[in-house]
């Protein structure tokens, strides 16, 4: 992700922060929408690319994965830094709208079982 002085500055301060260090899954049941007829859960992956600013992902994953703004911003951490994350869980059916979204925006998204 495109990463200014500003950003730069705030992606320091807060991955100093004791609750990102401890970060490993940021998706919590509550957000896994399973299939109930196969019982197949798929995962949204984010892939970090060099284009995009952590506020125009931010503005998706909330206004596309129905994120609240302080998941959006530790899934925008976790993607810059270990250069992926898992965004969303569900059935493929349910997580396909959301990958073509995101890839209309330009992101690089995949969908895994």
């Amino acid at each position: 992700m495109f990463c200014n002085t500003h950003d730069l500055l705030f992606v320091i301060i807060v991955s100093l922060h004791p609750i990102f260090s401890k970060m490993s899954n940021t998706i919590t049941e509550k957000e896994t929408v399973s299939d109930t007829l196969t019982g197949e859960v798929c995962t949204l992956i984010l892939h970090n690319d060099d284009v995009h600013t952590f506020d125009d992902v931010i503005k998706a994953l909330v206004k596309i994965c129905g994120h609240s703004r302080e998941q959006a911003e530790q899934c925008t951490l976790l993607v810059h830094y270990k250069g992926k994350c898992d965004v969303k869980r569900g059935s493929r059916k349910a997580l396909t709208p959301m990958r073509g979204k995101l890839s209309e925006r330009g992101l690089t998204v995949s969908i895994s079982n």
